[in-house]
């Protein structure tokens, strides 16, 4: 089962290539049904059974791929699986009858398999393939509006792309040359501190922090997102940023304990306050939908990395203290309750941009009344970003500050209070804005109910997220080290 999440996305998206208009789009959505229904049968079989592994071949590490299951991995592909499958259905009814899907639709499904390659995988350097995959997929849907913004936006997501992907890679050679393995589980156990390990993680850590746009390596996201097709800036805000965080998760927590340090968590953690604070002012001043949606990105990016001066201190010193699960949960509730949210920001803008042949703000005059289950969307998505209860965003942000309470960093809780109100800001334009009456009534083009239902669902899952934090918290006890029984909030 832990091969399938994988291999169907890269089957459907060889098979989309080759069909064309509705076909490729009835190959996707049967593509997306399937992944959907494997990652849930891998979940079951994560509950009954533990830890999955799966040697490809029947080569073992060192020489072999190591593909492995655990509950930080599968609560990203179920995230994944989720968001991707309405994603999917919402994108068969935005692109019918458009020539662009017939390159929408295998790109999208090589996405998908990446992410879930990337999700799966147990070695360094197979990692940087799939990450590459999922990245180029991503560029070439970022610059499928075929519009001058949109081309430029995607070769500047480019360069960043490949500027981050050879960071990486460096790293990884230089721990190559250094250990002779590159299997994450074997490195965990013979890494030691010093000037080069140190420098592998450095290398490794700025690629990765570049591909999730972190503060200030962040200036190739707002116009890469604004500019893209509707499904395509979902994609890229929801899940694609999501694989590069999971990965510096993964190498920072499960890989390089004994290495990072105080400083190292402290100095990740300064950037992501500065993300809060800087993407959610540049979300305020803005004046196009889609660049709003694109900076509050940029600003809830930042809660992510506030867990790493939380934990750091705590994994380091080689045993669990009270609020190492409270700000592991926090971090990875906040990857998804920002996937579900974001997600339907995007596609709800779609709508707006469908109707109304406009992203500007002035756009959303009187679509409260007009579009009520698109406005509602809104408001839904906006009560998780601002963190209101009893939404996921409210448990991401209630554990984060348990944690940075319990741990003496208080210097974290003006920074999360602060964002809190600017979101709450920017949510509460947007809404302002949809019920504001039209100076002149506009008419607007018919949207299809497929395309308003699919944000409206997304929010409602950002919401019911915070009503079911048992489930995923017993999935991310197994095998996952800073998630320790009991540790539900």
């Amino acid at each position: 089962m832990i091969t399938l999440p994988i291999l169907l996305p890269f089957a459907g998206a060889l098979l989309a290539f080759v069909l064309t208009g509705h076909r490729a789009a009835a190959v996707a959505t049967v593509t997306a049904v399937a992944t959907l229904a494997a990652v849930l049968r891998l979940a079951n079989e994560l509950r009954l059974e533990g830890v999955q592994r799966y040697l490809l071949g029947g080569w073992p590490a060192p020489l072999g791929i190591n593909l492995q299951a655990d509950g930080l991995s599968l609560v990203m592909l179920l995230m994944t699986a989720a968001v991707a499958t309405l994603i999917t259905i919402y994108a068969a009814a935005y692109l019918r009858g458009r020539p662009v899907q017939r390159f929408f639709w295998p790109l999208w499904l090589f996405l998908w398999g990446g992410l879930n390659a990337l999700y799966l995988s147990g070695d360094l350097f197979n990692l940087y393939v799939v990450l590459e995959i999922a990245g180029l997929s991503a560029v070439a849907l970022a610059a499928l509006a075929g519009n001058r913004a949109a081309l430029t936006a995607a070769l500047r997501y480019l360069l960043a792309a490949m500027v981050g992907s050879m960071s990486y890679l460096l790293g990884v050679g230089l721990i190559y040359s250094e250990y002779g393995v590159l299997d994450l589980a074997t490195l965990a156990g013979v890494l030691q501190p010093g000037l080069t390990t140190s420098v592998a993680l450095g290398l490794m850590m700025l690629g990765l922090l570049l591909k999730t746009a972190l503060f200030p390596l962040h200036f190739w996201l707002p116009p890469a997102h604004a500019s893209a097709l509707a499904p395509v800036s979902a994609a890229l805000s929801a899940l694609v940023i999501k694989g590069s965080f999971y990965l510096a998760l993964r190498l920072w927590f499960f890989v390089f304990p004994a290495v990072v340090t105080f400083e190292a968590g402290q100095l990740v953690g300064a950037l992501g306050a500065a993300a809060i604070l800087w993407g959610s002012l540049q979300a305020l001043r803005q004046r196009r939908l889609k660049m709003l949606i694109a900076h509050s990105t940029v600003g809830q990016v930042g809660y992510l990395f506030l867990i790493f001066p939380l934990a750091t201190v705590p994994l380091a010193a080689g045993g669990p203290v009270p609020w190492i699960t409270e700000a592991a949960v926090g971090g990875i509730y906040q990857a998804l309750s920002h996937g579900f949210a974001k997600a339907s920001l995007f596609l709800a803008a779609g709508v707006i941009v469908s109707a109304a042949g406009s992203d500007q703000l002035s756009s959303l005059r009187d679509i409260a009344g007009r579009l009520p289950l698109t406005t509602f969307a809104f408001a839904l998505a906006g009560v998780s970003l601002i963190g209101l209860p009893p939404s996921g965003g409210f448990v991401a942000k209630w554990m984060i500050l348990k944690a940075i309470i319990a741990s003496g960093q208080w210097w974290w809780v003006p920074v999360v209070l602060s964002g809190s109100l600017l979101t709450a800001g920017y949510v509460f334009l947007m809404i302002r804005w949809a019920f504001k009456p039209a100076i002149v009534k506009l008419s607007l083009k018919p949207v299809s109910l497929t395309l308003q239902v699919v944000p409206l669902v997304l929010a409602m899952l950002a919401v019911l997220i915070g009503l079911i934090v048992d489930e995923p918290v017993k999935l991310l006890e197994i095998g996952t080290p800073f998630i320790t029984e009991g540790g539900a909030p």
